[in-house]
């Protein structure tokens, strides 16, 4: 029983640490179509936007209102096929597009039928 003090206060750590950060998915998520429309992965007008899957995966604050977050993208087109994406970019809560975004296709599946 010595170790209970210890146990709950691993186990309440974690809710206390996790900063808010802006919620800036959007500028990330637009600049990575455009990305995938240009290098001719797949056309945004293909896309199935309301089966967009959008996780943060992380957040650095950098400055008093600056941070650089990851988050990763699954886009499903009008076919089921998938394209995986991780994006990192500078934001904050007045502005989402402080930096330029950087994407990196990680992963596309296609379907087969």
């Amino acid at each position: 029983m010595k170790n209970l003090p210890l146990i709950i206060l691993l186990a309440i750590f974690p809710t206390l640490s996790f900063a808010k950060a802006p919620n800036c998915y959007s500028w990330p998520m637009n600049m990575t179509k455009m990305w995938m429309r240009n290098a001719r992965i797949v056309d945004f007008k293909n896309l199935e936007e309301s089966k967009t899957k959008i996780t943060l995966l992380a957040s650095e604050k950098k400055g008093k209102d600056l941070y650089t977050q990851i988050y990763h993208f699954i886009f499903y087109d009008k076919k089921g096929n998938t394209y995986e994406v991780i994006t990192k970019s500078d934001s904050s809560y007045e502005e989402c597009s402080i930096s330029n975004v950087s994407s990196y296709l990680i992963s596309k599946n296609y379907t087969s039928f």
